[in-house]
């Protein structure tokens, strides 16, 4: 598959991006080098019984957020939180009398 350079117009325009005229033939030489090497993904050998996860007999780890349990106390974050703000100690070159 080869990408255009109408191609990549087309998807500048669609995520609001400017595109440099003098620069749009490196990009579009870019891009194509970018899906040529996500295509050669479709030539691995994936046995059928392979699981979602599964990568060369590596199995990842599930994709989960783990949020705590509940709020999170600000102060037990810093120690430097005082009346419900957090506090920046001041630096010695901007402390001038």
């Amino acid at each position: 598959m080869s990408v255009s350079r109408d191609e990549v117009l087309h998807l500048a325009r669609l995520a609001a991006l400017a595109v440099d005229p003098s620069e749009l033939d490196a990009l579009t030489e870019q891009m194509d080098r970018i899906v040529g090497f996500v295509g050669q993904l479709g030539a691995l050998d994936v046995p059928d019984s392979a699981e979602p996860g599964e990568s060369g007999g590596v199995i990842l780890r599930a994709d989960v957020v783990d949020a705590p349990e509940g709020p999170i106390d600000p102060a037990a974050l810093s120690p430097f939180f005082e009346a419900g703000f957090f506090t920046v100690p001041r630096l010695g070159t901007l402390d001038r009398e």
